[in-house]
C-alpha cells in the first residue's frame, strides 16, 4: 500500500474490519463519519480503490440519493 494516501489506508482498514464483521454494504456518509473525514473526501476514492485495492473487492451497487458501494473480501 505504499502509494495509498493516508486517507486510502484509513478507508481501505475501515472496509476491511467491517466486511470482517458481515457488513456489505456503504455509503461515504458513512464512511466519512466513522473516519472524520468528508462525504466528498471519501467519495472521490472509492471508485480509484475499487480499481486498485487487492486486500477488498469494491463494487458501486446501488444510486438512490446516494451511491451505495457493495464490498467483499477478496478470494484468492
Amino acid at each position: 500500500m505504499a502509494d495509498y494516501s493516508e486517507e486510502d489506508r484509513r478507508i481501505l482498514e475501515y472496509l476491511r474490519d467491517s466486511v470482517s464483521r458481515g457488513e456489505s454494504y456503504f455509503r461515504a456518509k458513512n464512511i466519512a463519519e466513522q473516519l472524520g473525514l468528508s462525504s466528498k473526501q471519501v467519495g472521490a476514492r472509492l471508485p480509484r480503490l475499487a480499481e486498485e485495492a487487492d486486500e477488498v473487492e469494491i463494487e458501486k451497487w446501488g444510486r438512490a440519493r446516494s451511491t451505495t458501494w457493495r464490498v467483499t473480501t477478496t478470494t484468492g
